[in-house]
């Protein structure tokens, strides 16, 4: 059976950066109308069954309203019976429940705040991260028709791994015992302040730990791409300590350049653990603020190449073309060479 999920979060893209800098704004009916563009390029493909996770806002329901009318959608829709929290919980429970009734892949809407609620509860199924947060590094812009169809196309079984990447985590560890993740930063700040929750003040900031840094993200991971770039798909990570040094300029919010001093700079490898020197302090795990430490308690990080799986766009469209999965009798093609 062909299945899909939906993990649309009602809160991404709405912190505190919305006032310091020019964050992308995708409120809540924009989202309803890119579930609904989603739904409608699944069932197009040939998609069965689409889970979709209840929300605040609902807007699973608000896209299957819209598409009361259009034939074969309401019968496919499923929305997940869980309990509402209003927390990024729900995101977690939401992957595990659909990882527990074997879907084929989930489309997400979000940031990298939300991409990562998800990758707690599922490392396996495949992941379509669609853009809509603050810091948009993990996800991709991928209009939600295509994402619907790809969706689709991915769950027919016929794509294989190969369209597939294995993206990295940093690991965070409180005493020794593992505690959390993040997909692309881990911050250290010294303003025990988490009432705002994302971090953008470069003056608090004592550690960064990347999975990844590249000059065209935004974000800290930019800013370790202006001075040594890390690709996503590279086996290693980046760390870097703000001090009297080097001076780098970067995108650190959307809209939002600085330049910020650069003492030190190292590579981080698999499973090597760093450990946090400032105490006490807040860790921020892809821009939200999450985790205290005490002065009595020690924290390390660790870059983990096993991380949540991507469905690679690009790759996975051009196989399924190669496929013919959008055609039918391609063997009647008449071919031309001028």
């Amino acid at each position: 059976m062909k299945q899909i999920g939906i993990i649309a979060n009602p809160a991404s893209g709405r912190d505190i950066r919305r006032l310091v800098a020019q964050g992308l704004v995708v409120d809540n009916v924009e989202k309803v109308n890119i579930v609904t563009r989603v739904i409608l390029g699944a069932v197009a493909t040939g998609v069965e069954i689409i889970h979709i996770m209840p929300d605040s806002f609902g807007l699973g329901e608000e896209a299957l309203r819209k598409l009361r009318h259009t034939h074969g959608v309401k019968e496919r829709i499923s929305i997940i019976p869980m309990v509402i929290e209003g927390s990024q919980n729900d995101s977690t429970r939401a992957a595990r429940y659909l990882e527990e009734h074997g879907v084929d892949v989930i489309v997400t809407l979000g940031g990298d705040g939300t991409n990562r609620a998800v990758s707690k509860g599922t490392l396996e199924v495949p992941l379509i991260p669609l853009s809509t947060g603050t810091n948009n590094v993990f996800p991709v812009f991928l209009e939600g028709t295509v994402a619907g169809i790809l969706a689709a196309a991915y769950a027919k079984g016929r794509l294989g791994n190969a369209v597939l990447d294995r993206r990295k985590k940093m690991d965070v560890y409180r005493d020794g015992e593992l505690v959390d993740r993040a997909l692309i930063d881990a911050v250290v700040t010294d303003n025990l302040f988490v009432g705002s929750r994302a971090v953008w003040n470069m003056h608090d900031v004592t550690q960064v730990f990347l999975t990844q840094a590249r000059p065209t993200d935004i974000g800290l991971s930019a800013l370790g791409g202006c001075m040594t770039p890390v690709d996503e798909h590279e086996p290693r990570g980046l760390y870097m300590e703000p001090g009297p040094g080097v001076e780098a300029t970067a995108p650190i919010a959307p809209g939002l350049v600085r330049t910020v001093m650069i003492s030190h700079v190292a590579e981080m490898h698999s499973n090597e653990r760093f450990p946090i020197e400032t105490y006490p302090c807040v860790l921020a795990l892809d821009g939200e603020r999450e985790i205290t430490f005490t002065r009595r308690q020690r924290g390390e990080v660790a870059l983990n190449l096993y991380g949540p799986r991507v469905v690679n766009p690009q790759r996975a469209m051009r196989r399924a073309t190669e496929l013919g999965l959008f055609v039918s009798n391609k063997e009647r093609i008449e071919w031309r060479h001028q």
